[in-house]
């Protein structure tokens, strides 16, 4: 079973989530190469990605093999909004996705993100700003509502098919449960239930039962993984196969899990430079490192991250991953020799 928003056709409905500071080229290349039908970029902020800032622009890169080029952008101003929906769509983006749900302080002080579904009216008129501004197909993520209070998913959802959105994603949970608290899945349902849209349902999504159960709670189209892909770039595509089998998700082999995790660390080098890329993949290093097969408890887990993030070489990190991971060594032989 695949998915299309407006004309594109996505090739499957599990999909990977923009995630700041995570979703970068090189993690979207890595669940790409294991199959993943569509992989978003970071957010982007709209202002900066108009002032050309590199680390912003670099947010939005595009790169081969990848089955779709989706840039996420943020932003308070119509003007902006329009202005980063023109920029992506001559990047290349497929999809434009707009972000009202990210709760982060940060972004919400700025009046944007979830804050925006404090003020439809306003999140009406940047949805029209970016709609206007590109022939691509743009999509709208959001959560329930700032609060249990004024839960307006079906509103927000409602108004942006209205002016043209092709796509709904819905976390479900408030703003002010940030990422705590139960997920309500069914609540998705009123939002499916407002429009004629595809509605992809977020929100701890981290096995094939969690993907089956908000799927049948939401009647949703699809699901979207995103802090369940931590050290997991294998996940969607896993997760697309159980469902359309009614199996068990298959993880990959140890072997496999080790291969994934330093084609991901070399990629990730090969973009930033060793420098930058090993501060950058030190995230995904502790991720994968949770993942790892020795029969270690948590204090000593921990320690293994902490020692593994400390090696300021890159040749070293692969080696003492390797080592690692394959029991070769314990925790000492990651200390400078």
């Amino acid at each position: 079973m695949s998915l299309r928003i407006g004309p594109v056709a996505i090739g499957g409905r599990v999909l990977n989530a923009p995630m700041t500071g995570v979703s970068d080229l090189p993690c979207r290349r890595a669940a790409s190469r294991l199959g993943a039908c569509y992989v978003a970029t970071e957010m982007v902020a709209c202002d900066a990605f108009a002032r050309g800032r590199p680390d912003v622009v670099r947010r939005a890169a595009v790169g081969e093999g990848l089955p779709l080029m989706v840039i996420q952008l943020v932003g308070r101003e119509a003007k902006c909004l329009a202005e980063g929906a023109r920029l992506a769509t001559a990047a290349g983006a497929d999809v434009i996705d707009l972000n009202m749900g990210c709760p982060a302080k940060e972004v919400t002080g700025g009046l944007s993100g979830s804050a925006l579904m404090r003020d439809l009216d306003h999140a009406a008129r940047l949805i029209a700003a970016a709609v206007a501004a590109t022939t691509v197909p743009v999509t709208l993520k959001m959560r329930l509502g700032w609060d249990d209070g004024s839960r307006n998913a079906p509103e927000l959802a409602a108004r942006a098919e209205s002016i043209g959105v092709r796509a709904i994603t819905v976390h479900a949970r408030t703003r002010q449960q940030f990422y705590k608290g139960a997920v309500d899945w069914r609540a998705v349902a009123e939002v499916k239930a407002a429009i004629r849209l595809p509605v992809i349902v977020n929100g701890d999504i981290t096995d094939a039962a969690s993907a089956a159960q908000a799927l049948a709670q939401s009647g949703a189209d699809a699901v979207m993984v995103g802090r369940g892909g931590y050290g997991r770039p294998w996940l969607t595509q896993a997760l697309e196969r159980a469902l359309e089998s009614g199996t068990e998700l298959r993880e990959p082999t140890l072997g496999e899990r080790l291969g994934i995790a330093l084609d991901h660390f070399r990629d990730t080098l090969r973009f930033y430079g060793d420098g930058l890329g090993l501060k950058t993949f030190r995230k995904h290093l502790g991720w994968y490192v949770e993942g790892a097969p020795w029969p270690l408890g948590p204090e000593a887990r921990r320690a293994a991250k902490a020692a593994l993030c400390q090696i300021p070489e890159a040749a070293r990190v692969e080696r003492a991953l390797t080592d690692l991971w394959t029991g070769r060594s314990e925790m000492p032989m990651l200390a400078p020799r």
